[in-house]
Parts: C-alpha cells; sequence; structure tokens
C-alpha cells in the first residue's frame, strides 16, 4: 500500500482468495461449475531466463491477480485454471489463507530448517504467526517470536512460539540463534536480527521493506562465520503444499482470520487494516 508495491492503479485488489467456480474456458476439463477453489495468484510467462532456470517467483514478467490484473476484491474474479487447487466444501471459506501459507512454505524451503534448529522471528503479523506455526511443527526445538504488540505475542505462543518478547532483550536465552527471519520489514529489526544469527546460520529477509532502506552488514562477520544472508519472494511450487497443509489443519483459520467484512463493506475493512487491529481481515460476497 501507499506506493510500496508494484500493483498499478486503478486496479481491482485481492490476491488471497477462495470461491466457487461458476463458469469455464472451453478448453478446461479438469475443473467444474460449481467446484469450490483457491487459486495461486502469480502467473508467470515460462519464457524468461529465470523461468527457464526453475526460478519461476523470479519471472521478470509476472503477473499477478490483484497486482497487476484485476483480483478478488469484487464479486467474480478470473484465474487461470491450472493455478486453481480444489477446496472441499467445508474448508472452502477460509482457503484464502493458503495463499500466505504458500509463502511461508517457500521460506521454510530456502532457509531449509535443520532438525534441533534455533529459530527467531521479528514480527507477530499474519506471516510471522505462519511460519512460527510451521517452524514449531517441523523439526525447530526453539521458536522465539519479537514483536511490540502483546496481544500477536499472546497469539504467538498460542500457535507454537517457545519464547516471545517485545525485543531480543526480553527473551529468556541470550544466545544466537541458527535461523533468523524477519517478517517486519523494518531497517533496525533486520539489523538487529543479522547480528543474532549464530555462527554457520542463516538470515531469512521475509518482511517487504521501502525500496531505498538500508542496513549495515559486517562483510567480516559473513565470511569469518559462515553466515547465509537469503530472501523468499512469494510463491515456488509451494501452493499445493501448502493447500495440502491448510487441509489437515496445520494452521487454525480462527487464529489468523480475526475480522470479517461484506464486500460492500470494503472501506471498513482497509480501515480496520490501517489501524493494524486484529491479523487477517476477511471480505465475503
Amino acid at each position: 500500500m501507499d506506493g510500496q508495491y508494484i500493483a498499478k492503479y486503478p486496479i481491482v485488489p485481492g490476491h488471497e482468495f477462495s470461491g466457487r467456480i461458476v463458469g469455464l474456458g472451453s478448453s478446461v476439463t479438469d475443473l467444474k461449475v460449481g467446484q469450490g477453489v483457491t487459486a495461486d495468484p502469480n502467473i508467470y510467462c515460462a519464457r524468461c531466463d529465470n523461468c527457464r532456470r526453475g526460478l519461476e517467483n523470479l519471472c521478470r514478467n509476472t503477473q499477478a491477480v490483484g497486482v497487476t490484473r484485476h483480483g478478488a476484491a469484487a464479486e467474480f474474479v478470473t484465474v487461470p485454471a491450472a493455478n486453481c487447487v480444489v477446496m472441499p466444501d467445508d474448508q472452502l471459506m477460509d482457503a484464502s489463507l493458503v495463499e500466505p501459507l504458500s509463502c511461508a512454505v517457500h521460506g521454510l524451503d530456502v532457509v531449509g530448517v535443520q532438525l534441533a534448529a534455533r529459530v527467531l522471528i521479528y514480527g507477530a503479523g499474519p506471516m510471522g504467526l505462519m511460519l512460527t506455526a510451521l517452524s514449531s511443527q517441523t523439526s525447530a526445538t526453539e521458536v522465539a517470536v519479537i514483536d511490540l504488540n502483546p496481544e500477536r505475542l499472546a497469539l504467538a505462543a498460542k500457535v507454537g512460539a517457545t519464547d516471545t518478547g517485545l525485543s531480543a532483550l526480553e527473551l529468556e536465552r541470550d544466545e544466537e540463534y541458527d535461523v533468523v527471519v524477519d517478517c517486519t520489514g523494518v531497517p533496525a529489526a533486520i539489523q538487529d536480527g543479522i547480528e543474532r544469527v549464530a555462527p554457520g546460520g542463516t538470515f531469512l529477509q521475509f518482511g517487504v521493506t521501502p525500496a531505498d532502506a538500508t542496513v549495515a552488514v559486517r562483510p567480516e562477520r559473513i565470511l569469518m562465520q559462515e553466515i547465509t544472508i537469503t530472501g523468499a519472494r512469494a510463491v515456488k511450487r509451494s501452493f499445493e503444499r501448502a493447500a495440502a497443509l491448510y487441509l489437515r489443519r496445520a494452521i487454525d483459520p480462527s487464529d489468523f482470520i480475526t475480522h470479517r467484512f461484506r464486500l460492500d463493506r470494503f472501506e471498513d475493512a482497509f480501515e480496520t487494516f490501517r489501524a493494524a487491529r486484529g491479523v487477517k481481515i476477511q471480505l465475503t460476497p
């Protein structure tokens, strides 16, 4: 929002969504009218050098529903059939969570959380909470979460955090972590997080920063302690796996969707988001 993203307005937003099929293209044979689906909003060209190298999420010509194409904050939305994943009726309403969950799955793919890893996450917003839940269910033995909002820290503990604090100084252990993830996009948090990576560990930039944001890094520490600094952008062959995790309730939708508005109350929903109230805000037809 506010000029920090690649959306070109005027455009209908909405790239995390689920719904019911009401029409099909003439060449679609594996879906049916009436089925419930969620959909990967990312559309890659399959022709550029990055796509050909298997880096579709870095496609040079990427399109995205709700970002470069009209999205789901409307009565109808059009998506490629190949991007759809069928959802059972009893889990359709909240299947909009699959898209952000697929981003979290890709993030863990990038860092490759090892057995007994110690993980530190900055930010207990939707993505930080999803990464907390997934990390705690994999092989991590410790998952610490930092956030300035006590209510979100309580939710982080509910979804699997073993320790929480308003700053790193409040955490129970004053040591380094094998994996440190920034989900805030705040340069001060990023700078602090990089300094808390253990030798041989990884720092993952997950939060979106302003394009001109900078932080200071000590190259000597990267060299002598073999620290990896990397990022995770969007979805990379992780949407179907995220759908499978959602269907087996790896996350509880009630922990994430805290507000629901009808579509004709879009402005109220948007103001709730801007005021940073709750976690995820859902629009319904």
